[in-house]
């Protein structure tokens, strides 16, 4: 018996549908931003700023040392705060530029070149969609700005709805934003931990491992659709 076709496709944020950026653009960006400021901060030599390019590389995965619930993404408070102290395991940044890190973190996310086509395509077919992400910072401008927030069908963010993943709580308020059963959604995400969470709610999970360059991969969606 073949399974019944998916009318509804969950994706994650952060490392499916956009890239994080480049981390030595990212320092520049706030450099630049404590500069306009006026900031008396000493800047980083240029071997801490090569040590930090690499740190914000893996910033959560430092995070998730002491935050391994992720908690932060309850929180937008928490969330900067455990930002700070995951910037602060790499000497070089003080604490104005840790802010101004924070402050254009989402100035750095971009899609990947394949989201607007695949999104547009499910579009197309009748197919709904919604974001499910851990995350403490609204994603909506960011897609808006990249214009593809109108090609999704609703937003599911850890910090709006008291949830985090992998709890599978938060996957059935995802399936309540598309108005399918789980036995007819297919999650996408990047995340072996996180993103399956699905699963006992019978969905079906894609999980994208982290690609360099721009296209991610997200054409798969389309043939499993």
């Amino acid at each position: 018996m073949l399974p019944e076709p998916i009318s509804g496709v969950i994706f994650d944020f952060h490392g499916t549908l956009v890239d994080g950026g480049d981390s030595e653009r990212w320092i520049a960006d706030a450099l630049r931003r404590l500069a306009d400021s006026g900031s008396t901060e000493p800047v980083p030599n240029a071997g801490q700023i090569e040590a930090l390019r690499g740190h914000l590389d893996e910033i959560w995965h430092h995070a998730h040392t002491f935050d391994p619930g992720s908690e932060r993404d309850l929180s937008p408070a928490l969330h900067r705060e455990v930002f700070g102290r995951a910037v602060a395991m790499c000497p070089g940044a003080g604490p104005e530029l840790t802010a101004a890190l924070y402050e254009v973190m989402p100035d750095q996310w971009a899609v990947f070149d394949d989201t607007a086509p695949v999104l547009r395509e499910l579009k197309a077919r009748g197919v709904r969609t919604v974001v499910v992400s851990n995350i403490a910072v609204d994603v909506r401008p960011c897609l808006k700005r990249a214009g593809v927030g109108d090609l999704l069908d609703g937003f599911v963010l850890s910090f709006e709805v008291g949830l985090v993943k992998p709890d599978p709580a938060i996957y059935a308020r995802a399936l309540d934003v598309l108005g399918v059963p789980g036995h007819q959604a297919l999650m996408v995400g990047d995340s072996p931990r996180d993103d399956v969470g699905g699963v006992p709610l019978r969905i079906r999970t894609l999980i994208l491992p982290k690609t360099e360059g721009p296209v991610h991969g997200l054409g798969t969606v389309l043939r499993m659709v």
